[in-house]
């Protein structure tokens, strides 16, 4: 297949990107800079030059392709979630309309802590509560599966690890460098699941491959790794202490991060792996952390 990608020259898409060329699909990758386009041309990529913010002209590529797999999301508007939200909708509504009748494959992303309030361990039949953010926009992929698209929606575990993170991770090992502890919220044994960036880039080329229309995917390969161990490794990596902290104390010590920090967010992908066949192969986040590369 012909395939449109946005985000190809992030931290997931550059994992994406030679996984599926190396399947044997052709890639129309979209870059908004030089530095991107420079970058996806020496990975193999033809280039479409352009933005999220103009979704008429990304329907356009889209068009001309077998499929779309969508990891472009607005970071720059992180604390404007609404105004990302809605940037990232008129996306996928453009795309969506490019491709509808055709049961071409449309591939979009969410996150597995949309899922958090679930008691318990969440699966793909659980849906994110109503509200502005990326929920919205899992619902929105999903729904094209009704208009003729072979649409799925792949939902990432928070914690996408490997060499060249720069999500939660790094950024709790930089607080806990700057403060001189690792430290865990109340006893520790909250959960986040977690999936290496090579193991999640398969997920992708099988969902455009395979995956069924109207289908929610789950990009976890640790189902919960219990934050005191988190912690615990970071602070053998830093050479700090651990130490629990008081829930009223978390976004004093975490600051933006303190919700996500105290969230339990278990999360299964049993009916994943059944239906794609997809079998991480890469080293878990503990494994990851001890080989070192994160410190």
């Amino acid at each position: 297949m012909r395939v449109f990608v946005t985000g190809g020259s992030g931290f997931i898409g550059s994992a994406v990107v030679p996984e599926l060329l190396g399947a044997g699909h052709r890639v129309l990758a979209l870059a908004r800079s030089d530095k991107s386009a420079e970058t996806l041309r020496a990975a193999g990529a033809e280039v479409h030059r352009g933005s999220l913010d103009d979704p008429e002209d990304l329907a356009r590529a889209a068009a001309g392709t077998d499929g779309v797999i969508h990891l472009a999301f607005n970071h720059d508007d992180f604390l404007n979630m609404t105004r990302a939200v809605e940037t990232d909708l008129g996306v996928i509504e453009a795309i969506g309309a490019a491709l509808a009748g055709s049961d071409r494959p449309f591939v979009a992303t969410s996150g597995t802590l949309l899922l958090a309030a679930i008691d318990g361990v969440a699966t793909e039949d659980d849906t994110p509560a109503p509200g502005i953010h990326r929920g919205d926009c899992d619902r929105a992929a999903l729904a094209l599966a009704a208009r003729g698209v072979r649409s799925s929606v792949v939902r990432l575990a928070p914690t996408v690890h490997g060499r060249g993170d720069q999500g939660f991770v790094p950024r709790l090992i930089g607080i806990a460098r700057e403060k001189g502890v690792a430290a865990y919220v109340g006893d520790g044994t909250n959960r986040w699941p977690a999936a290496h960036r090579l193991d999640a880039a398969r997920l992708y080329r099988r969902a455009l491959e395979s995956a069924p229309a109207g289908t929610a995917l789950h990009g976890a390969a640790d189902e919960g790794v219990p934050f005191k161990d988190i912690a615990a490794a970071m602070g053998r990596g830093l050479d700090v202490p651990v130490k629990s902290i008081p829930a009223d104390e978390a976004q004093a010590h975490f600051g933006w991060l303190g919700m996500a920090a105290s969230i339990d967010n278990a999360t299964s992908s049993e009916r994943t792996r059944k239906l794609l066949g997809w079998k991480p192969e890469q080293p878990g986040l503990i494994a990851d952390l001890e080989e070192g590369h994160y410190f």
